[in-house]
Formats: C-alpha cells, structure tokens, sequence
C-alpha cells in the first residue's frame, strides 16, 4: 500500500514540475510577444529576449546557481546528455520521420472528427521580418521548454519510480493534458499529442538524453505552423462529401511515415544497445 501510494505522489510531482517547466517558458514568451506586438511591432525584440530567458533556464534546471544542494539533483533530472554522432543521427531521422507521420495524421484525423483548428494568432498586420523571427521563435522556445520539461524533470523522476516503458506513457499522457488548457481537452487532440510524447519520451529513454529529440520536435513545430495548421479552418470532413484524392494521399503518407519511423527506432534501440555495451567493457578490451 506504500509503495502503491509514493508511486502515485511521485507521479504527481514528477507532473508538477512537468507543468510548473512548460507553464513558465510559454507565459514568459506570450508576454513577450504580446508586449512586443503592442509597442514596436517592427523590431521583434522578443526573439533575443526569449533566447536570453531560455539559456538563463536551461543553465538553471541543468544544475546552475542557488541552492548548491540540488545541483547534481537538477542536472540529473535535465538530462542533457551527449550521446555519439550514431545515436544522434539514428535518434533525429526517427524524429523527422515521425513528424511527417503526424503531420498526414492531424490532416486525416480532423476530416475524421468534428473538432476546431489550432488557432494561430493573426500576424497579417506584421512585417514579414516580425513574422519570420516569431515563427522561429515559436518553433525553438516551445521544445526547448517542452523537452527538459517532460522528457527531462518528469520523466527522469517517473523512470526512478516505474519501468522505462510505463515511464515513458505516463510522461506522455501528462504532456498531452499539458496541452488542453490551450488546445482544447478533445479526444483528437488529446492522442495527437500523447503520440507525439511517446516519441519523443521513446527517444530520451533510449539515448538517456533529450537532445537528439530536439532537431524532430523543432521542425515539427516549423511543419505545423506553416504548412498545417494555417489550413485547419478550410478542412471539410469526409461525411459531408466523400474522401478526396488528397485524404487518401494523406492516409497513405501517414501509414508509410509512421513504418519508416518504426523501423528507425528499432535501429536507434540497437545502435543505442551496442554502444551502451562497448562503453561498458573492461578498458584493456577495448581497441587501440
């Protein structure tokens, strides 16, 4: 019964301080951006601002400053690991793979189901300058906050607590209901981006790092905030007049994508395996 009641407090901590992360970085930066916007919208000073607070966090949560006494705590749970250029590589092609599998995903599953776009702020009124360096912005700040968040701080504590595997779900449902408040508590919604943490909750459980999943979820953010999302609103759903050439297009780019990232993993799992077992041998076995 002990034991049974720490798992559920640590799950809960582990998810506190999953949000108290993620809730941080997206306040700072849509207080930037807002303030930005309504005083000198031709000069984005955000962007700079916002890599400024995001290198002060990332310093911080990787075991920087005040208190001394959780410094190797902070920097453990970061995970901010280096991991060999094989790792890395194998680690990012799933990830992009991934990526275009979601993004054939969320264009068949909201012809499927009933449900609003993603809605993005109206940046029409702006210079193309502006626009540019938020998108980026967007698209940079959002993993860097999201992946020492959820695959670092919550992760980390849930995998002291439970299996790798079970680790990775329960981080994943936890950031899929990080979205709600914003996105909306619909089913759709809410196993997109549970999909999305078990990918990249796979990734950092198998490197030990959350920096190989950084390249995929950045330019997944860049694939969504320019390519999909812009087009939710103009999506009929398939009841209404029948599936197009594109829906079955886009289910067939879905279930081809998410194969090729099937396929990366398992090589990511055993490259990750052989070099996990070639730093574990003895120093007079290994090659000169």
């Amino acid at each position: 019964m002990y034991s049974f009641f720490n798992r559920i407090m640590k799950t809960v901590w582990a998810g506190f301080l999953g949000l108290l992360i993620i809730f941080f970085g997206a306040g700072v930066w849509s207080a930037l951006v807002a303030a930005n916007l309504s005083t000198t919208p031709s000069l984005p000073w955000a962007v700079p601002a916002m890599a400024l607070v995001l290198w002060l966090m990332w310093q911080y949560l990787g075991g920087k400053g005040w208190p001394r006494s959780t410094s190797l705590a902070r920097r453990l749970c970061l995970r901010a690991n280096r991991v060999p250029p094989p790792v890395f590589g194998w680690a990012a092609l799933a990830g992009v793979l991934s990526v275009v599998a979601f993004a054939g995903f969320w264009i068949v599953i909201s012809q499927l189901v009933k449900m609003p776009g993603n809605a993005l702020p109206d940046l029409s009124r702006y210079s193309l300058f502006t626009v540019v360096s938020m998108i980026l912005m967007g698209s940079v700040a959002a993993p860097l906050t999201e992946e020492p968040a959820f695959r670092g701080y919550c992760q980390v504590i849930l995998e002291r607590n439970f299996r790798g595997p079970a680790a990775v779900l329960i981080s994943s449902a936890l950031f899929a209901l990080a979205h709600g408040p914003t996105q909306g508590f619909l089913w759709p919604k809410l196993l997109f981006y549970f999909l999305v943490g078990v990918v990249f909750g796979a990734t950092a459980y198998l490197t030990n790092s959350i920096l190989p999943a950084i390249p995929g979820h950045v330019i997944g953010l860049l694939t969504f905030f320019t390519l999909v999302w812009p087009h939710d609103a103009a999506r009929r759903l398939v009841w209404d007049g029948g599936p197009d050439p594109w829906f079955w297009l886009h289910v067939a780019q879905t279930i081809a994508f998410a194969g090729l990232a099937v396929w990366a993993f398992l090589r990511l799992k055993k490259v990750c395996a052989l070099q996990e077992s070639a730093d574990s041998r003895p120093r007079d076995l290994m090659p000169l």
